[in-house]
């Protein structure tokens, strides 16, 4: 199980890179601010989502 989490992490990681880089690219256009509200919300989901993946690694190598 240990194992997933190692490399579940930098995608979960990405996966937030990606999106915040998504939302900043959309306000620099001048795009729908309705989108960036909705690509920020999306990116404070999966940074919640990659803190509880990080949490779980250390917890699960720790034991």
């Amino acid at each position: 199980m240990a194992d997933y989490v190692v490399w579940l992490g930098p995608v979960a990681l990405g996966a937030v890179l990606v999106v915040l880089l998504l939302g900043l690219l959309n306000m620099m256009r001048g795009g729908s601010a309705n989108r960036s509200q909705t690509l920020m919300r999306w990116r404070v989901g999966l940074q919640f989502l990659a803190i509880i993946v990080i949490m779980t690694g250390l917890y699960l190598t720790s034991r």
